[in-house]
């Protein structure tokens, strides 16, 4: 009996053994899969499909030739503007869908306020019709902002001091700017411009009152132009172009025959290069040497001024001002592959050195060069469109900039 009590009590406890190591391996197992890091992954699977059922959209509606609208939001920071929230949006089409071979046409646009109370918006058309034999331009902006107004020339941007009582105003500016460019014969394009502008001034302070352009132009200035562009474009894609280059000569007459109320013409001559340095499309050098050149009675509000998003980012837009203005800019640009693929991916980055001058004479190019740098993140939104994100350095200033499409 002792016997058999004895072999029953070892079989039960290689049982309760068997058992007790079979909850250990099944507790080790789901330890090892562990089931918060398999539903990490689930998500990430969910939203890997997610992102590439939206992007197979895109690219169908793309490849179909249809409209596709991309919105962005963000923040900035320039120097006249200070900190700024903006909202813009990308809209690319084709002008004929069953054109394979026509680029697609693009507006973007924007509309921001800042910390200043400044109100800022822009809307910026590229388009391509029949075939690419007509291009038609056009850009619309609009500000209404506490400003700065050092006076004209390179000392009085450098030396004149910031100040309630020396350079404040409030500034209201609208333009609305088309041009129409047909072609030639290929890569060469002629057409007629048209640029129309307004500046109203208020609350001037005592320094801008006291300044000799200002007491000569007046607080309202209404300004009407045209002209003719002669353009030489070879560039793969104008809006984010890999290669190829454009020269481009434009010459705008203002005066009062549109209305205007000052007798003044614009010269503007501005050179581009694109070289894509290797197979791999996306990582590009390129360069842009400007100059823009007025003459006559040019108000102070048109005149050329540097710190803009497209050329010297970083400096206080209006701070530098003369009847004429060079720069060159040499900027890389580089998208990354996409991981373990020979292909273009969505990110990239830009850096870029430049330097720029303001002068009221040619002779005095020699002067005051003010060199500028800065670094950049592209993300692409829709294919060879991307918004940027510009960080320049001038001399005393930086920005930080937020827009659809490159600076050239």
């Amino acid at each position: 009996m002792d016997m058999v009590t004895n072999h029953r009590r070892k079989n039960t406890s290689l049982l309760a053994c068997r058992v007790a190591f079979r909850i250990m391996i099944l507790i080790l197992g789901l330890s090892l899969l562990n089931p918060t890091k398999l539903l990490a992954q689930e998500d990430e699977k969910k939203k890997k499909g997610w992102l590439a059922r939206r992007d197979s959209i895109k690219q169908v509606k793309i490849d179909e030739g249809r409209g596709f609208l991309s919105i962005l939001g963000g923040p900035g920071y320039t120097p006249e503007l200070k900190l700024l929230i903006a909202v813009g949006g990308l809209y690319t089409f084709k002008t004929k869908r069953e054109d394979s071979l026509i680029q697609r046409s693009s507006v973007n646009g924007s509309f921001g306020v800042s910390t200043t109370g400044a109100i800022v918006s822009k809307l910026y058309l590229t388009s391509f019709w029949k075939e690419d034999k007509i291009r038609i331009y056009a850009y619309l902006n609009f500000k209404d902002m506490p400003d700065n107004y050092w006076g004209a020339g390179y000392d009085e941007g450098l030396n004149t001091p910031q100040s309630d009582s020396t350079t404040a105003y409030h500034r209201f500016w609208w333009q609305v700017n088309p041009r129409f460019l047909f072609r030639l014969k290929k890569h060469l394009y002629l057409g007629p411009a048209l640029d129309f502008n307004q500046t109203k001034t208020r609350n001037e302070s005592p320094g801008v009152l006291a300044d000799s352009l200002y007491q000569k132009y007046g607080s309202n200035n209404y300004n009407g132009g045209a002209g003719v562009i002669l353009q030489y474009d070879s560039r793969d894609i104008p809006v984010n172009a890999y290669r190829g280059m454009l020269i481009q000569f434009q010459a705008v007459f203002y005066g009062g025959w549109l209305g205007g109320d000052n007798n003044y013409q614009l010269y503007d001559i501005d050179f581009r290069k694109y070289h894509q340095l290797n197979s791999l499309e996306g990582q590009t050098l390129a360069w842009n040497i400007r100059g823009r050149f007025t003459t006559k009675d040019v108000p102070y509000a048109e005149m050329s001024q540097l710190g803009t998003p497209f050329d010297l980012r970083g400096y206080t837009w209006g701070r530098f001002r003369d009847n004429s203005m060079i720069y060159a800019i040499v900027e890389y640009r580089h998208m990354f592959k996409k991981r373990a693929l020979e292909e273009r991916g969505k990110h990239g980055f830009v850096s870029w050195l430049a330097c720029g001058n303001i002068l009221s004479d040619i002779e005095e190019v020699d002067n005051h060069w003010m060199p500028n740098f800065g670094v950049g993140y592209r993300f692409e939104v829709q294919p060879r469109m991307n918004v940027r994100f510009d960080f320049g350095v001038g001399r005393d200033n930086f920005g930080f900039y937020f827009n659809f499409t490159e600076a050239f």
